[in-house]
């Protein structure tokens, strides 16, 4: 991977992690284009660049997360993650399966996107504007929500939790805030696991070059997604999930033309 191919991606990464819209499926895609072929650095890349978009949350909410007073805030946190560490330990080889394949993708892409357009007219009635009135089992059943995100890489990690939230009646804003704390903890695991992945069966690929890549790449993709928080939410409330709905199912469609015709 050149440093030119690492910083495409970083900047796709950090544009598209808070979008209901799939970071992995967009990385996926890019690959191709810009010519990156998968290696156990590649893979491992893509992990830790989503923990640096992941930390861009980390610095907009530097408040609440670093509020050691708000217990609660912690616990639901470990509550709602436990899903996502269960079952992406458990079904880690249905996992690289599909993320192999692009045409699955694709269509999980497509699919995702008709749900985003209906999903505004579900969740009508929203109650809680706070991640304070969140309460145990409903951070549990939003991180059930996530496990979605795993089991079919493309539907999006934002998306699944998002719609999580507001099935337990949060409001849009209330709902998108909730995913990006959640995706701190989901990440750092994710992202620890994949370096110690590569560590172990694969420490030679841990060279000077690659640190470099992959260091400047993260400073690019937390950069991006600083910007794409802030204007995230004001996007979300005023116009809902439409929009990304019919960008999904048109990106989804181009790529399985692409396929088709074997252009990728």
């Amino acid at each position: 991977m050149s440093i030119i191919q690492a910083i495409i991606l970083a900047i796709v990464e950090g544009l598209t992690e808070f979008l209901p819209v799939s970071s992995t499926a967009h990385m996926k895609f890019t690959n191709p284009i810009i010519g990156v072929t998968s290696t156990p650095f590649s893979d491992m890349f893509e992990i830790v660049i989503q923990l640096a978009a992941i930390l861009a949350v980390v610095v907009v909410y530097y408040r609440k997360f670093f509020d050691f007073s708000r217990l609660s805030f912690y616990v639901k946190l470990v509550i709602a993650v436990i899903p996502a560490l269960v079952f992406g330990a458990l079904l880690k080889k249905h996992i690289d399966a599909v993320l192999d394949n692009l045409y699955i993708i694709a269509c999980i892409m497509i699919g995702g996107g008709v749900v985003l357009l209906f999903i505004d007219r579900v969740f009508t009635k929203a109650t809680i504007d706070d991640e304070k009135q969140v309460s145990n089992l409903a951070a549990f059943k939003i991180g059930c929500f996530q496990v979605l995100s795993i089991l079919l890489p493309g539907l999006s990690r934002s998306a699944s939790t998002i719609i999580g939230g507001m099935s337990q009646k949060m409001t849009r804003k209330a709902a998108a805030e909730f995913s990006f704390f959640l995706a701190v903890p989901t990440m750092l695991a994710a992202s620890a696991k994949s370096f110690w992945d590569l560590h172990k069966e694969h420490p030679d690929a841990l060279t000077k070059d690659n640190f470099t890549i992959l260091g400047i790449s993260c400073v690019i993709t937390f950069i991006v997604a600083i910007i794409v928080i802030r204007y995230f939410i004001d996007f979300l409330k005023k116009h809902g999930f439409k929009v990304w709905g019919y960008y999904r199912i048109v990106i989804g469609l181009v790529m399985l033309f692409l396929l088709w015709r074997g252009i990728l």
